[in-house]
């Protein structure tokens, strides 16, 4: 080998593990008997149970897809890239392979005698144990980190028992009430006052002769269902307490503990034995006792907005939660968790600000007030998926009323819509760039206005129709009647029903989008404007999946499932034949959002913006893994709506 090739190969080497601990005389042996070898794309490198050759492999360009042979089936076990060193069995068992090796992609690999390493495993201990600690950690693939298989599980895997979350305080028992103070049926409240005087605590449970739990009294029962309503302190205790109860067990995770209270606006919850309202009290647990246990707590956020007017204090308790999720993204609890805790704290604060709204205009219009009406979320809102605080999408759905009423009831809708979205703005929010908001008047309609938007989508399935049905068929009630939500999807069922064809389109247009990969794998970046040599998250990866995910719980029929992960889930269960491609299309999604969350946290802005020379080895990885299921899908989809005969 020449000077110049053997140069060239020593400096790559040098960048990598083991190389890295080799001398200069070592290395320089090592790059002088290296065989330089070229794969063609589909070129086989060895099969799974073959004789181990006389070589190890480095890849120098390109990339190896690693498979297994299971059940008749082939499963992708790893995807090698550049750096990272593969066959190495060889080195130590000489044992037949235990995968298959296969180029990827056009690929440059540096071969490694066996012969030549195996003196200096023998005297450089550094690298004699660096592949050691490979081999017992079970990779087939010796790299510098973990390798993205890994990574990825460990960033997917859901908070164990308590630890999830308790891993901000480092605390990893729950603070609650063994010793709970219970009261029968009958007794004066003004008694049970007294012992939750003498015992200094905050609530009582009131509970059946069996001592199941029937109800619980606190302190706002009593400001509200007896000083508020002027009954006498000797009401009995079931005439004021909140009934009936929530109940878990105690062994339930601390995140569905969590979660409870939160979603269900609870300052206390019972436990039984075995978690039901039919089994004996051994326990309760408090919004103060998660405090206690959890410093950054959602549910104090949660409360805080709930007891405020004040928009600028509402800002700032939109602003704490930022802080929450940047928590939970670096101690990398699941994504399903972190969204649904997200969804839960925007949910409350538009709740809010549509309160406000209504607070404000209903003494201006009393009867235009009286009008029942939805305020719906829209594209990532409605899917529950925005983690940060970017573009709002909503809109206004209300009762039909007369021609000629509909002019002054429309200008109030519109007040309300355009309060609300003045409020969220406040709070941090971004308008959408298409003004797809319910302070524009398109989108503040009566039911029969928007079922004929719908029809005229789904009929008319242009390119500007499928745009809007990117957004507006991933609708989410989350203030007022469910009567109008319910009415419009049901409406757009009887209409695909109808005209199957609009399904090819929206096939047609989610094909459009292709793996956001190029030659050699490298990222597609945008090539000119504000944004140039940035990788569209957003656009060239989540938006595929979220098309795809979409369409196919369209065309199943499936009503209630918005949310992308939760879509490809369902589609796992309806396609058993396709549950693993399912699988891995929700675990390459919630990937990307949290790439993009901590890329916007970081930059504090949208996170759709990716510079892929900031990205480390294992997230360029990561993320190229996460583009492998939009092939796949493209492929199924082709295939299901005949896209190679349709338009």
């Amino acid at each position: 080998m020449s000077n110049v090739i053997v140069n060239r190969v020593k400096e790559f080497l040098r960048r990598f593990p083991p190389f890295t601990f080799l001398d200069e005389k070592s290395l320089e042996h090592v790059s002088t008997e290296v065989e330089v070898r070229y794969y063609g794309q589909g070129d086989k490198v060895f099969g799974q149970g073959e004789p181990a050759q006389n070589f190890f492999f480095v890849i120098k360009e390109g990339s190896v897809k690693l498979t297994e042979n299971q059940n008749g089936e082939s499963k992708v076990r790893e995807i090698c890239d550049e750096g990272d060193v593969f066959g190495v069995l060889a080195l130590l068992g000489k044992r037949p392979y235990i995968l298959n090796a296969q180029a990827y992609e056009d690929t440059l690999i540096y071969a490694i005698p066996v012969a030549v390493f195996e003196k200096i495993l023998e005297e450089n201990s550094s690298v004699s144990l660096y592949f050691a600690a490979g081999f017992a950690s079970g990779q087939v693939v010796i790299r510098s980190e973990l390798s993205q298989s890994k990574q990825a599980r460990k960033l997917l895997t859901p908070p164990s028992q308590e630890d999830g979350l308790m891993i901000f305080t480092g605390q990893s028992n729950l603070n609650y009430s063994k010793d709970v103070l219970t009261s029968p049926m009958g007794v004066p409240t003004h008694v049970a006052v007294k012992k939750m005087a003498e015992k200094g605590v905050g609530s009582i449970v009131i509970v059946s002769e069996n001592q199941f739990p029937l109800g619980i009294i606190t302190d706002k029962d009593l400001r509200n269902n007896l000083i508020a309503q002027n009954r006498p302190y000797d009401t009995p205790v079931e005439m004021i307490m909140t009934s009936p109860v929530l109940t878990h067990r105690r062994e339930e995770t601390f995140a569905n503990l969590y979660l409870t209270m939160i979603k269900n606006r609870l300052h206390h919850l019972i436990f039984t034995e075995d978690g039901t309202d039919q089994s004996k009290v051994t326990g309760l647990v408090s919004d103060h006792d998660i405090l206690l246990s959890q410093g950054n707590n959602p549910a104090v956020i949660i409360n805080a907005i709930l007891n405020t007017w004040d928009i600028n204090e509402m800002a700032v308790l939109r602003s704490r939660s930022d802080k929450l999720l940047k928590h939970y993204l670096e101690n990398e609890i699941s994504i399903d968790f972190i969204a649904k805790i997200m969804s839960e704290i925007n949910d409350i604060l538009i709740v809010r600000a549509v309160t406000i709204a209504i607070k404000k205009w209903e003494k201006v219009y009393p009867k235009e007030s009286k009008i029942k009406f939805s305020f719906l979320l829209l594209g990532s809102e409605g899917r529950e998926e925005q983690l940060l605080r970017t573009d709002l999408d909503n809109a206004i759905v209300f009762e039909d009323v007369p021609a000629d009423e509909l002019p002054k009831v429309q200008e109030y809708m519109l007040l309300i819509g355009q309060e609300v979205i003045e409020i969220l703005l406040t709070c941090g929010f971004h308008p959408c760039p298409a003004d797809m908001m319910a302070s524009n008047p398109k989108w503040c309609q009566p039911l029969s206005r928007w079922k004929k938007y719908f029809t005229t989508w789904i009929t008319n399935p242009e390119a500007e129709s499928l745009l809007a049905a990117s957004i507006f068929f991933d609708f989410r009630n989350i203030y007022g009647s469910t009567y109008f939500a319910e009415e419009m999807i049901q409406h757009i069922y009887e209409e695909i029903e109808g005209r199957q064809i609009f399904l090819n389109f929206l096939a047609k247009n989610a094909y459009m989008n292709p793996a956001p990969l190029g030659f050699f794998r490298e990222f597609v970046v945008e090539k000119s404007g504000e944004h140039r040599d940035k990788f569209d998250i957003k656009m060239r990866a989540m938006m595929p999946l979220v098309d795809i995910s979409r369409l196919l719980v369209l065309s199943k029929k499936v009503i209630g499932v918005n949310n992308t992960f939760k879509r490809f889930e369902k589609l796992a269960e309806l396609e058993p034949q396709n549950k693993r491609l399912f699988e891995e299309a929700g675990e390459a999604y919630e990937i990307m959002m949290r790439m993009r969350a901590l890329e916007g946290l970081r930059s504090s802005n949208s996170g759709r913006f990716l510079d892929p020379k900031s990205l480390g080895k294992i997230q360029r990885q990561l993320l190229r893994n996460a583009f492998e299921p939009i092939n796949d899908l493209h492929k199924l989809i082709r295939t299901r709506f005949q896209l190679d005969y349709f338009g």
